[in-house]
């Protein structure tokens, strides 16, 4: 089966500095995959490459064997509408309401859903992730938890078969980050793909099929949850990495 993403040789430069170096690497479909290391290695800026928030300076990001920067408008939208991301400063525009942020992808994607629809959606989702405050006031008003939770929320708005997560339990609470836990468990169960970064080794462990080493921008190597779990050398290596 091909990958659903696939970065061939990618290098990224900003501001002169290399901060990611010539890394390839195949996600397979319907698997979870975790990008670790130690601070400041480039794990997020990798996932912000793979799921397409930033052009690399060099090589390809491949959606499904296609180049996501040569697709047309039409398949360009339709990658954005089956892949989300959580940014892990939950990104939520400060000029508009918590409302009009979870509508927005609606509208874009499914211009032809009615505002009922659309006012249902928003109603189911906020419900899953646990949001309970109104949703006429802007993220400023939120806490950073609670902003967390919106982000969750906007990027599970459209059903996306292909979820990228930065840090995305920071600043909950344990009920809270269980929570989000559960629906990201949830989701992989239903066969979509999960490309994530967490310093929680214990999320690691339970949700990612592999794991990805990253060191200096560069792809390390890359384990299996078998070989974590059969090999406790292995782990606390990958724990070491993650901590360091």
């Amino acid at each position: 089966m091909a990958p659903i993403i696939e970065l061939k040789n990618v290098s990224f430069v900003a501001q002169k500095q290399l901060i990611v170096r010539d890394f390839s690497h195949k996600f397979e479909e319907g698997k979870a995959t975790a990008l670790v290391g130690p601070s400041g290695c480039g794990k997020s800026t990798v996932l912000k490459l793979s799921a397409g928030i930033l052009v690399p300076t060099e090589g390809e990001l491949l959606f499904r064997e296609r180049d996501v920067f040569s697709m047309s408008r039409q398949e360009n939208l339709d990658f954005r509408r089956q892949a989300a991301m959580v940014f892990q400063d939950s990104a939520l525009w400060a000029n508009q309401s918590i409302y009009q942020i979870l509508e927005l992808p609606l509208r874009i994607h499914f211009p032809d859903m009615s505002a009922a629809g659309r006012r249902g959606r928003i109603q189911e989702v906020i419900k899953e992730v646990g949001y309970r405050r109104d949703l006429s006031i802007r993220p400023a008003a939120l806490s950073m938890g609670e902003q967390k939770l919106i982000a969750f929320a906007r990027a599970m708005m459209c059903r996306p078969k292909l979820l990228f997560l930065d840090e995305w339990t920071e600043s909950l609470d344990e009920s809270a980050g269980h929570r989000l836990i559960q629906l990201v468990q949830r989701h992989k169960q239903e066969e979509n793909t999960l490309i994530f970064v967490s310093h929680d080794f214990r999320i690691i462990r339970n949700i990612a099929d592999y794991i990805i080493m990253i060191v200096e921008g560069a792809f390390s190597s890359v384990f299996s949850r078998e070989q974590i779990d059969q090999n406790e050398n292995l782990a606390k290596y990958v724990e070491k990495g993650i901590a360091s």
